[in-house]
């Protein structure tokens, strides 16, 4: 099982401290019944440090790599509260977490490589584990027709195919590192391969979290 968290609720800007906690707790409950693995995303500093970069003319490659940063920053805030139920270091390396995985214990991951997304390690990591469903934690509460912000008439998907989102993903995809879209077009791609069940839910909702990890009915985005 792999847990997709978004940056933004790790660190919208200052580390959710409160939210940290509960979702530790939660996992820590889990982890009795599911191997659990968690790439964390990069949130605000993710995204203000790769935009300092390129104002100081740094190249995007440079730009990717301080979000990575960012990325194992929170990983490591979230292993604090895990605590002796987490692996004792934030994974580096796909190799690493699957090794990992034998401890039995949770294990954490941020970014990787430059290029590639939080949602692409996830997807990676996932397969390299052999995981049969990916639950991405963000605070929309699933994935929408159109950016519900700024469109009204956008509508939330509760059911989805593989194709259905690599589409909806493509029309959001800037490969620049920071940038928002509803899911990585690499990282949908690789969930479509390897027939990957993934979950969109509003990851502060820690009773629809659970039960999207527990495979329920919840009123989040299902892709299948």
């Amino acid at each position: 099982m792999v847990l997709s968290v978004g940056g933004s609720l790790l660190n919208p800007g200052q580390p959710d401290f409160a939210f940290i906690k509960q979702l530790a707790s939660l996992l820590k409950k889990l982890k009795t019944k599911y191997q659990l693995a968690v790439v964390c995303g990069g949130g605000v500093p993710a995204r203000e440090n790769a935009s300092h970069i390129r104002k100081l003319g740094g190249s995007e490659f440079l730009a990717d790599e301080v979000a990575i940063l960012s990325t194992r920053m929170n990983a490591m805030m979230l292993l604090s509260a895990l605590g002796e139920d987490a692996y004792p270091v934030v994974a580096e390396s796909f190799k690493e977490a699957m090794n990992a995985m034998n401890s039995g214990k949770i294990v954490l991951m941020g970014g990787t490589i430059p290029g590639i997304t939080t949602d692409t390690d996830a997807a990676l990591l996932a397969e390299g584990i052999g995981a049969k469903r990916i639950v991405n934690l963000s605070n929309v509460d699933g994935v929408y027709s159109g950016d519900p912000k700024k469109d009204k008439n956008a509508k939330k998907l509760q059911r989805m195919s593989f194709s259905q989102l690599t589409q909806l993903a493509s029309q959001y995809d800037e490969r620049k590192a920071g940038t928002r879209f509803v899911f990585d077009l690499i990282a949908c791609k690789l969930i479509a391969r390897s027939m990957i069940e993934t979950h969109f839910i509003y990851g502060k909702n820690f009773a629809e979290v659970q039960s999207a990890i527990e495979g329920k009915i919840h009123p989040g985005t299902l892709v299948r």
